[in-house]
């Protein structure tokens, strides 16, 4: 295990005992093609017999289907544990959202997976590292290497501290108040719908950082009206264009319910007041 795995490592949260599993689990099918055709053109490789010196790593595909299953196993018993007054349609959307392949090539995008992935050159000069169905691929991989190597048990610990985290809060959070579960633009169109306010409208303010490791910056206005530049409402960042708009949508929806608790302060306030005076 070089050194940059081992960062990985620690990030993981679990030393390898067969650092193989970790290595297949951050290869592309690319790479994995191209380092067959390269060990093909080597002296001694034939093709009847192969080359004795042939690595047999392959690529993550096969680990993707097996650590999707475990994490799912994972989040669903952690859930069920910490939420008993949950019913099976609410354990059953939170997880959806957790495991989802945006959630997951976020938790991939936090612990610095892209820059360890193994990328045939043509695809890493294209881009392919930062690509988010490559990420939660990957990511998902991992926890196959995880689960194949120490059981269940590093797949917990991970989970609860990446893939669980402060994510559950905000979507209990969305349950309680009946928003549109894990989508905050649709949460928050469909709340100026009900105020008559307007229409969302999201602005790309900034874009930074190299390919593989972008950042973005959106802002989203409140447009009352045709040809108007609207009331800025908030703004968010995200390592994709759409996830800086559901930040900043998550935003906004903060600060207007942060401003309902406020007026129903003022209000009860207001009130205790009169009855004082009556």
């Amino acid at each position: 295990m070089d050194a940059v795995l081992t960062e990985l490592e620690t990030a993981l949260g679990h030393e390898f005992v067969r650092p193989e599993l970790l290595v297949r689990a951050l290869t592309h099918r690319s790479r994995a093609n191209e380092q067959a055709v390269t060990e093909r053109a080597e002296p001694g490789h034939s093709a009847e017999g192969g080359n004795a010196q042939t690595s047999d790593t392959g690529d993550y595909e096969r680990m993707e289907f097996l650590g999707d299953a475990v994490l799912g196993l994972v989040v669903a018993e952690a859930l069920f544990v910490a939420h008993p007054e949950w019913h099976e349609g609410e354990l059953t959307r939170v997880r959806s959202q957790l495991v989802s392949r945006q959630h997951m090539a976020e938790v991939a995008v936090t612990i610095g997976l892209g820059s360890h992935l193994r990328l045939s050159r043509g695809e890493d000069r294209g881009g392919l590292r930062s690509k988010g169905t490559v990420l939660s691929n990957s990511m998902e991989a991992v926890m196959a290497a995880l689960f194949l190597d120490g059981g269940l048990e590093p797949v917990r610990v991970f989970a609860r501290r990446w893939v669980m985290g402060d994510a559950v809060e905000h979507l209990a959070e969305e349950l309680r108040s009946g928003a549109a579960l894990g989508n905050y633009k649709s949460a928050l169109q469909e709340h100026l719908q009900a105020a008559r306010a307007g229409a969302p409208v999201y602005r790309l303010k900034s874009e930074s950082g190299p390919d593989h490791r972008k950042r973005f910056q959106v802002e989203v206005r409140l447009q009352a009206g045709e040809g108007e530049p609207g009331k800025p409402l908030a703004r968010g960042a995200g390592s994709t264009k759409k996830q800086a708009e559901q930040d900043a949508a998550r935003r906004a929806l903060e600060r207007f319910r942060a401003a309902q608790v406020k007026a129903g302060i003022r209000a009860s306030g207001a009130e205790k007041e009169e009855q004082a005076k009556a």
